[in-house]
């Protein structure tokens, strides 16, 4: 008998036994059920796929090894965001903000190209990590909010310094799509408050998409990005279709579409929002998947049983999302995890990773890699 027929049998005398128990069952490495790993089995949909990172996980040799072996893009997990990007000091003797990468983003865009990964930039527009000085007189924390027209000229330098500092920096080549604006829209349909829509007015997104387009070069995908993007498809396929210049050509690549998710939500619901989206036109990518056990107001232990469910739960929600690639119904051209271990993982009290704290598989990376056998269903099915 072949090695893998004697491991399957194995595997499975396992399962039934941990139908009589609440404990994990540690399953096979990944190595022992296939040869492949997730880069090869997104290639082989035309796609790339990608993890966040910090100098957490890039320092470390075995997460960066993982890494290396299962990935091929990465989105930094805060090292751009407004909040780490913006120097107040600089801004404040130049009247204008001034973009300014600190060590971290520096050495995790070193990495990258290293590893000769490819990059998403997140994220420039945001209500969320951006310092409230940005909106204030003189950039000082104690002045008045400034009025519309210099929000706007401070956003179109925010906008501009970001690919100005990547290209300075010789970093610029290794981006393939940026998050110009993340989180605007409300599940009930309404626009986000926020100090940009409060100071500029609702078409701070049409501004924010406008300058992008017309400093980021053609190789970089300008993207919207949102949360619990199943209930908003409708309000955010109708915002994008706003988003055209005078010419009526579109401002706007691509919708970024976070997948934070939980066993308990359904996924055809999921997949129903990926098709009002698709039906926009532009390119869709899951941005920052997750998929913890149980659901946002309260997780459940991560009990064997649990564990196949959100190994199921992967498999069809991929098995979903390939068909529909596949057969062109969905241009869809990356995937990034929001991590790849429960021990780095910003929901970890969810255990919402493909491979657990010992960086050992779980049922949810064979269901996202569609090995249905070791997915988490009984052996019948």
């Amino acid at each position: 008998m072949k090695r893998k027929s004697i491991i399957s049998v194995l595997f499975i005398f396992l399962l039934v036994l941990a139908g009589c128990s609440s404990s994990k069952v540690k399953l096979p490495a990944q190595s022992e059920v296939t040869d492949k790993t997730l880069k090869d089995v997104f290639a082989e949909h035309g796609m790339k796929v990608g993890t966040c990172i910090s100098s957490q996980v890039t320092k470390k040799t075995a997460t960066s090894d993982l890494m290396v072996t299962q990935f091929c893009s990465c989105t930094m997990e805060n090292a751009m965001k407004p909040d780490y990007i913006l120097d107040q000091a600089q801004s404040r003797s130049s009247g204008k903000p001034i973009v300014k990468f600190n060590s971290e983003a520096l050495s995790l865009m070193s990495w990258a190209k290293k590893n000769s990964f490819s990059m998403r930039g997140h994220t420039m527009i945001w209500h969320s990590q951006t310092p409230d000085w940005l909106f204030r007189e003189d950039f000082d924390p104690r002045g008045s909010y400034v009025g519309r027209e210099e929000m706007l000229s401070r956003m179109e330098a925010l906008i501009r310094g970001v690919f100005e500092e990547l290209k300075a920096q010789g970093y610029i080549d290794l981006f393939y799509a940026y998050d110009v604006v993340n989180e605007a829209w409300m599940e009930d349909g309404s626009m986000r408050d926020s100090n940009w829509r409060r100071i500029i007015g609702d078409d701070y997104l049409w501004y924010a998409f406008y300058y992008a387009d017309k400093y980021a070069p053609e190789t970089i995908d300008l993207y919207y990005n949102d949360y619990n993007e199943q209930y908003k498809a409708d309000s955010i396929a109708a915002f994008v279709d706003t988003l055209k210049d005078d010419d009526g050509r579109s401002l706007i690549d691509g919708i970024g579409l976070q997948a934070h998710l939980f066993t308990a939500d359904d996924v055809n619901t999921y997949l129903e929002g990926v098709d009002i989206l698709a039906e926009t036109g532009l390119k869709l990518e899951l941005t920052e998947v997750d998929v913890g056990l149980g659901k946002y107001e309260g997780a459940l232990t991560n009990t064997d049983a649990n564990l196949k469910m959100q190994g199921r739960y992967c498999y069809e929600l991929f098995q979903g999302l390939f068909e529909r690639v596949d057969a062109g119904k969905v241009r869809m051209d990356a995937v990034t995890f929001w991590g790849f271990s429960d021990g780095f993982s910003w929901r970890r009290e969810y255990s919402p990773q493909l491979y657990d704290s010992d960086l050992d598989p779980k049922y949810a990376l064979y269901g996202v890699m569609q090995i249905k056998e070791y997915a988490g269903y009984d052996p019948a099915e």
